[in-house]
């Protein structure tokens, strides 16, 4: 069972091997420098700049040059020093590059953009309807490029946040991940736009890890019950947490014992059924008897934190993260989840159900924070 599990969670990294530095490779290092310091610290001078990262007063003046020639950074106005005369501080530019995360989910696709900056240029909740999901999917992904176009920026990249499988999603069930994405890719028609496609728990963990900066796992129960993991900084690939099997061979999994859909079917046995396609109002639904104190609803809510814990717990063991986070349906819950757990460092997600969209977008930013460079769309 333990060795299943761990496959299951396809704990595969990124990371790339060391290759040998030139003096690219030592400019895009040290332009990396530069915008992650601005990012974490905010507007500061070049002299600031040069204190707090070790490169020369030179050296930085020369990147900010680059940096403001590529439209990733702005000046904005004087930042006062202590002793001596005040500098002309360096912000983030978020006029030039956007990138968009899609999160698709049964019953509902989310859009979500950000500039460079941080800014979310829009939000959008769009239904969708099992015959026409890819359709409704191709139609919001050009719509929201389409929409940040005009607002100026060149679109870097957009992902798409999905489920580890595809078969529960009524309209994609015989639709593989890369079919998808590349279906998505042709009809945005558009040079230089990368299009990729991930797990919507490891992009939601991404979201999360930009919030926190530590080590953490984020659960998911939109789509079965899912964890994105940041080991050592960096994203894993998710997978589906809730075939972890609690017991003998033949136990109930994880996900029958402490899923979304599981936990509503406890909670709500008048329920019915066929609104289970959108799990969202049902959850609402939970949370409101739980509130008013209904006996069979909150009975329920402790048979899925029991079991949830113990999950929580064997992943721990696996990664030791500094936070375990519970995310969309399970944040909604958390206040009657997280005393039934016994696992420590719990905390409810503060992003809100589009966390994976949101870790789409960030994505495509966080390369730009490598130090390269996005090339003009022709």
């Amino acid at each position: 069972m333990f060795g299943a599990a761990r496959a299951e969670l396809d704990l595969t990294t990124t990371r790339a091997e060391p290759q040998p530095a030139d003096l690219a490779d030592v400019r895009t290092a040290n332009l990396a420098v530069v915008l992650r310091h601005l990012r974490a610290h905010g507007p500061s001078s070049r002299a600031a700049i040069a204190a707090a990262t070790g490169l020369t007063k030179a050296t930085v003046s020369s990147l900010a040059g680059d940096l403001i020639g590529f439209r990733l950074l702005r000046e904005t106005g004087l930042s006062g020093n202590r002793i001596g005369r005040p500098g002309t501080a360096l912000a983030l530019d978020g006029s030039a590059y956007a990138s968009i995360g899609v999160q698709v989910s049964s019953g509902q696709l989310t859009a979500l953009a950000m500039d460079y900056s941080g800014e979310r240029l829009l939000l959008w909740h769009r239904a969708g309807a099992a015959p026409s999901l890819a359709a409704d999917l191709v139609a919001l992904a050009q719509r929201a490029v389409s929409r940040v176009r005009q607002q100026g920026r060149q679109v870097i990249g957009l992902t798409l946040a999905a489920p580890s499988s595809l078969t529960d999603l009524p309209g994609l069930r015989d639709v593989s991940h890369e079919e998808l994405r590349s279906l998505v890719a042709r009809s945005l028609r558009q040079k230089g736009l990368v299009v990729t496609i991930a797990n919507q728990a490891a992009l939601a963990a991404v979201a999360e890890h930009r919030r926190a900066g530590v080590d953490l796992a984020y659960v998911s129960g939109a789509a079965g019950l899912e964890a994105g993991l940041i080991v050592d900084g960096r994203p894993l690939r998710g997978g589906r947490l809730g075939r972890f099997t609690l017991g003998p061979a033949g136990s109930p999994t994880l996900a029958d014992q402490a899923g979304i859909e599981s936990l509503v079917r406890r909670a709500l046995p008048d329920f019915d059924p066929a609104a289970l396609a959108d799990l969202g109002p049902a959850v609402e639904e939970v949370a409101v008897r739980a509130r008013a104190g209904d006996a069979v609803t909150l009975a329920a809510l402790q048979h899925t934190g029991h079991y949830l814990g113990q999950g929580l717990a064997l992943l721990a063991e696996l990664v030791d993260p500094a936070l375990l986070v519970l995310g969309d349906h399970y944040a909604t819950l958390a206040e009657w989840l997280i005393p039934h757990l016994r696992v420590r460092a719990v905390s409810p997600s503060a992003l809100g159900p589009h966390a994976a969209a949101l870790g789409g977008a960030v994505s495509h930013l966080d390369q730009v924070d490598t130090g390269r460079v996005p090339q003009p769309a022709e």
